[in-house]
């Protein structure tokens, strides 16, 4: 057996012993109904809205020389706003007051605009190197001799 093949039945066996230790937490909850239709949504919301979003952007993306700043900016972005949209959505007052203390509304579209604007900031420094360098000398028509 290869290291690689022991490597990979090694994480698969991991990943069996985690689901069981999931199955156990999820048996002990007092609704695993709710946790169960939570998961449920989740997945929904991954696989049926999520992941082709992000295959589409991917490829609009494709033929662009500045993908890396734009893929980075929008991975930056969408992670922030998944962070911070359950805090935004939940409805009614927050249990603890110090849980928002801040317009987080506010301060999501602050940081968003500075993601934004570092990713301009990076693909107009990197067209500016990448333009063609002139040579004021070799425009010049060549001087003949009378």
């Amino acid at each position: 057996m290869t290291t690689a093949n022991a490597l990979r039945y090694a994480a698969g066996g991991l990943g069996i012993a985690l689901v069981g230790v999931g199955a156990r937490l999820v048996a002990a909850e007092p609704d695993p109904a709710g946790v169960l239709l939570w998961l449920a949504g989740a997945l929904v919301l991954h696989d049926g809205i999520l992941a082709p979003l992000v295959l589409a952007v991917g490829l609009l993306l494709a033929g662009r020389a500045d993908r890396g700043a734009l893929r980075g900016a929008l991975m930056a972005a969408g992670s922030l706003v998944l962070i911070t949209l359950p805090l935004l959505l939940r409805p009614g007052a927050p249990p603890n007051p110090s849980a928002l203390p801040l317009p987080y509304g506010r301060n999501l579209a602050l940081v968003l605009a500075v993601v934004a604007a570092v990713a301009a900031a990076r693909i107009l420094v990197r067209r500016w190197r990448a333009r063609p360098q002139r040579d004021d000398e070799d425009d010049r028509p060549a001087r003949t001799a009378p």
